[in-house]
């Protein structure tokens, strides 16, 4: 196995037991992140949304899948199995990733998966119905960010 897959192994199987700290490692310092909920984090931000989502996670299930990577880029499959918090709705999420590997560490991450798909999970009949356009999509990102803002903010003051 190359370097790039063994970091993408390391760090969806830290994924896999809610291990945030791990995965946070495999990231390099400077590192970028993209999904269609958060969609563009960097460095203190990414740690902390993984932080975030991992520690308030109970029953998460995750399964990785078609690892490959080389000459400094990667990729898999995932799928994440959980209870979106806010509505108890069970969510499958099935996505792509895509990395940039620098100096053993992941440099960029971007998660590709459909936000029309996870919100007719998450939020049912609204995500069903309404789940395309950018107006709910819109209003799932600002609060998405504004969580992670908040989460940031109460990690900042007890310290």
């Amino acid at each position: 196995m190359v370097t790039e897959e063994q970091l993408i192994v390391t760090f969806y199987t830290c994924f896999q037991q809610r291990n945030w700290r791990g995965m946070v490692d495999c990231y390099h310092p400077d590192v970028f992140f993209y999904d269609p909920v958060f969609e563009n984090l960097d460095g203190e931000q990414v740690r902390a949304m993984w932080e975030m989502l991992l520690g308030r996670a109970k029953d998460v299930k995750l399964d990785f899948s078609n690892v490959s990577g080389a000459d400094g880029y990667g990729s898999c499959n995932w799928i994440a199995e959980y209870r979106f918090p806010a509505t108890g709705r069970k969510v499958i999420n099935r996505a792509t990733a895509r990395f940039s590997i620098q100096d053993g560490k992941i440099v960029e991450h971007q998660d590709e998966f459909s936000l029309w798909k996870w919100s007719a999970q998450a939020l049912g009949l609204p995500g069903q119905l309404i789940g395309w356009s950018s107006l709910l999509q819109g209003s799932i990102r600002k609060k998405a960010r504004a969580n992670l803002e908040k989460f940031m903010a109460s990690k900042a003051s007890s310290h």
